[in-house]
């Protein structure tokens, strides 16, 4: 491990907003914020709001920022991508943002019933060979309704034709709530201070050319949730470029 990987991991066990939590010390342990974290973690009591994969903490900082009557949670598992946002708050001392260091899978462990009012999931792996690791899968969403308020709002933004496609038949075979729903974000109208917050691979997508797309909906508390079919969905012919020059902006 590089020495410039271990000093990132040093800050974050120093930096105050960040929680670190590993799995085997929450399943002995317990997380002790859950239902809590207005009051433990953050001063005023708000909405909050989860960016789930939240890589760099680029949307969850631009989040806070765009919206200070809320608070914000970034959640990834990779510590050392997490630092890049961790370190902006702790010097910026933005006081509603925070960074939770956890598997997604774990998620209802930390937060009780209905403490959750909206979740962004933003450019995640597609996972179009496997559909249980897919961010809004029925798997997933199972999760989320454990911790959201009823009827809570589910955010995806991808650059990705496959995923956005799969979960818009998702969200039409389920009967949810459409919000907003955009194959072209930047040609739609839709865009405001929220959606036209750009990631580190937002912009890697945009200089490429590719178009982003935008599903927001409601996810119901209860009723069963069934899968679409996906087999003829046409799967992305394309890669993520390793370590692009480009520099994320908020």
């Amino acid at each position: 491990m590089g020495k410039n990987k271990l000093k990132k991991f040093a800050d974050m066990a120093e930096f105050k907003c960040v929680l670190q939590y590993p799995r085997e010390e929450l399943l002995r342990l317990g997380f002790p914020h859950a239902g809590k974290w207005n009051g433990d973690v953050f001063a005023s009591a708000a909405p909050i709001v989860l960016e789930l994969g939240c890589g760099r903490g680029e949307y969850t900082v631009g989040l806070a920022k765009s919206e200070p009557s809320r608070n914000f949670i970034g959640i990834d598992i990779k510590g050392a991508r997490m630092w890049t946002g961790a370190r902006q708050v702790e010097e910026e001392q933005i006081a509603n943002a925070a960074f939770l260091r956890c598997e997604i899978e774990n998620i209802n462990h930390f937060f009780a019933p209905g403490e959750v009012d909206e979740l962004w999931i933003t450019f995640p792996d597609p996972q179009m060979q496997k559909t249980r690791k897919r961010l809004t899968s029925t798997r997933f969403l199972g999760l989320y309704r454990n911790i959201l308020r009823p009827d809570g709002v589910v955010n995806l933004k991808t650059d990705s034709p496959f995923l956005f496609e799969y979960t818009r038949r998702l969200v039409e075979l389920n009967g949810f709530e459409v919000l907003a729903c955009t194959d072209d974000l930047y040609e739609s109208g839709l865009v405001d201070p929220v959606t036209s917050i750009k990631t580190y691979y937002e912009q890697q997508w945009l200089s490429r050319g590719k178009k982003i797309k935008l599903i927001s909906f409601r996810l119901p508390a209860e009723g069963e949730l069934r899968e679409p079919e996906a087999d003829d969905i046409p799967r992305d012919d394309y890669r993520a470029i390793p370590r692009p020059n480009i520099t994320a902006t908020l």
